[in-house]
């Protein structure tokens, strides 16, 4: 065969390959800045747990431009090495060279999404995800069956015989987080308009989340009442849903698109200075919805205006500053250590705050764990469908923070608490883990804690 004939042929069967459409693909521009250094390797989950160089953000870089370059397809030798990034974004604060893999990784995982035919049980339980966690009312009604199923004893069987882990990991990975569920579960006792004590200082929207709301509704609560003695009026529209974080991090795109919309015009109207989170990842998402909208002409300035109103809890607290008296949590100083989410950290660059939050109760001292910026395996729904990897992260990450010898646990993220807590019994140990709005509601209110 002439060389002319092979390179026909072999371009030919390039073009035939499976890879990024034209709907913005990984851009070259920001694959080209990433100059192969290796800075990235040492903060990267999942490189630490795999230890392969394509489970990197290097390495996954490297599959990025070859997929764009057409050298090598879209299939499951390539997509396996992006379902394994937890999006936990520890690169870019590492990176020298200021590459953004955050909108690489999440231009890649829609691509992915688009392009790549997942196999039959795959696409079920993802289905399954995206079709219960981001809407709050049908999960709801799920926690009925849960509800009896845990009263009942049956997870302690279930449990017991290990079936449903040989089963399925992934189901036995779902149902091994799901927290206790009570009757607050299935209540939204908030009303629309909380005033605020005193003279009013703002008025603030305040976003419920879909975990949240369901299996911590306390922490909401709480953080209601520390805005309201902080001088704020507080806002809470009902018409509110998921704030498209997790169908944004694995990149279903219209999804994504859908509630962003329905959050804004939640919002349009109520004439909130600022809207507040107190979950990380939502956080992260809701200043992202510029980016989310940004080919949407209806919604484009709608969408900047919003994000640029987003604050979380504790950075807007920081901010402002407290006005409220704080007391102390305990009669003795009490040793706290704060878990960094990795959406706060490294998404939003907050990591300062709740720590001068936390430090301005009387009696707390402070304690850092090691390795604070490195992933504990939650990151959305990682752990459900990367199980393994995710299993090994959170035992590292409890066995560091009781390593500290704190006597409580403040952590500000839904996931990152449920996967503490299933973690903590493993290695034998009970230690209470809170939000930092429940710390500072209890010390505002005089509520001792039981140490």
């Amino acid at each position: 065969m002439q060389v002319s004939e092979y390179s026909e042929k072999k371009k030919a069967s390039l073009e035939n390959l499976t890879g990024f459409d034209e709907n913005h693909p990984p851009n070259p521009k920001l694959i080209d800045s990433c100059v192969h250094c290796g800075f990235c390797l040492s903060t990267c989950p999942s490189y630490r747990v795999i230890g392969k160089e394509m489970d990197s953000p290097r390495g996954r870089i490297y599959i990025m431009d070859a997929i764009n370059e057409g050298e090598i397809p879209l299939n499951e030798a390539t997509a396996q090495h992006f379902d394994t990034c937890l999006g936990c974004l520890a690169c870019v604060t590492a990176c020298p060279s200021g590459v953004q893999y955050d909108k690489l990784i999440s231009a890649t995982r829609h691509q992915v999404e688009r392009n790549y035919p997942r196999s039959l049980p795959d696409k079920l339980l993802r289905q399954l995800i995206f079709s219960l966690f981001p809407n709050p009312d049908v999960l709801r009604v799920l926690l009925i069956p849960l509800f009896f199923y845990q009263k009942l004893g049956l997870r302690k069987l279930v449990r017991g015989t290990g079936l449903l882990r040989r089963l399925s990991p992934r189901l036995a990975a779902m149902e091994s987080m799901l927290p206790e569920i009570t009757l607050k579960s299935f209540q939204d006792n908030l009303p629309d308009i909380i005033p605020a004590q005193g003279k009013k200082r703002y008025r603030v929207g305040v976003i419920l989340g879909c975990v949240q709301r369901l299996f911590f509704s306390s922490v909401n609560e709480a953080t209601v009442r520390v805005l309201t003695a902080n001088g704020c009026e507080v806002v809470i529209p009902k018409t509110q849903g998921c704030c498209a974080a997790l169908p944004e991090h694995q990149g279903q795109t219209e999804q994504a698109k859908a509630l962003a919309r329905q959050m804004i015009n939640s919002f349009a109207n109520t004439g909130v200075d600022f809207v507040i989170i107190n979950a990380a990842g939502c956080g992260h998402t809701l200043k992202e919805y510029g980016h989310i909208l940004e080919d949407d002409p209806e919604y484009r300035e709608e969408a900047k205006e919003f994000a640029s109103k987003v604050r979380d809890a504790q950075e807007f607290l920081v901010g402002v500053g407290l006005t409220a008296e704080l007391s102390p949590l305990t009669d003795e100083p009490l040793t706290l250590v704060y878990q960094d989410a990795c959406h706060l950290l490294h998404g939003q660059k907050i990591s300062v705050q709740p720590r001068q939050l936390l430090q301005q109760i009387p009696g707390v001292k402070l304690l850092e764990p090691v390795d604070a910026a490195i992933c504990c395996g939650s990151a959305g729904v990682y752990n459900l469908l990367q199980p393994e990897v995710a299993e090994e992260l959170g035992r590292q990450k409890v066995q560091n923070l009781l390593n500290t010898g704190a006597d409580f646990i403040a952590s500000a993220n839904p996931g990152c608490t449920l996967q503490i807590r299933k973690h903590l019994p493993l290695q034998s140990k009970q230690i209470s883990i809170m939000h930092p709005m429940e710390l500072l509601d209890y010390s505002i209110r005089g509520v001792k804690l039981e140490v």
